[in-house]
């Protein structure tokens, strides 16, 4: 991390460089995340250049808190997906998510009990409320640790692991219907 706080601090200097050494490093989560939320290839990655344009702009105002750059980043990736639902009509479904976004994370398929289907994940998302959807995602998809994410949505890590919990009992409850369902018309 110490590295890392030497490139933002020439990133802060104007230092071109530096911040591309930053945005190589954070591109792919960034955009894992805007693409899981918004479901959309083109938007996602309209988006996710906006997040490291704003974070260019204002790498100047960035203060080290104790997280990683990436916390900075994702909350700002989290404010421009709101913006971007909060002017466009049609949500697109995150069902047009594609699967190897979501089976990079064994962790999540684990977590799920292994045999669930891709497809089953995407549908059990949907039904997710937004701020779940983002716990879920940092957590299981992108990896960051509870007090990353609570950084992020500015929330404290009590509240990151009660959402993440009623999140996941949500997710095995619809999985369950859904396997009940699956069960009856066999």
């Amino acid at each position: 991390m110490k590295e890392e706080q030497e490139l933002v601090k020439k990133a802060q200097k104007g230092e071109p460089e530096a911040f591309g050494v930053l945005y190589d490093k954070h591109l792919t989560p960034i955009y894992r995340f805007i693409f899981l939320k918004v479901g959309n290839k083109a938007d996602a990655e309209d988006l996710c250049h906006q997040v490291f344009l704003s974070a260019w702009k204002n790498i100047g105002r960035y203060r080290f808190q104790g997280f990683p750059f990436s916390s900075w980043l994702y909350k700002i990736a989290s404010n421009t997906v709101i913006d971007h639902w909060r002017t466009k009509k049609n949500n697109t479904s995150i069902e047009l998510v594609a699967e190897s976004l979501l089976s990079e994370s064994p962790k999540l398929d684990h977590l799920l009990d292994q045999k669930l289907e891709v497809q089953l994940i995407k549908t059990s998302l949907i039904k997710l409320e937004s701020e779940q959807q983002n716990v879920i995602i940092m957590r299981f998809v992108d990896e960051l640790t509870n007090k990353e994410i609570a950084q992020i949505l500015g929330k404290s890590e009590g509240a990151i692991r009660v959402i993440q919990h009623r999140a996941i009992k949500r997710l095995r409850k619809h999985i369950s219907d859904h396997n009940h369902h699956e069960t009856e018309n066999a």
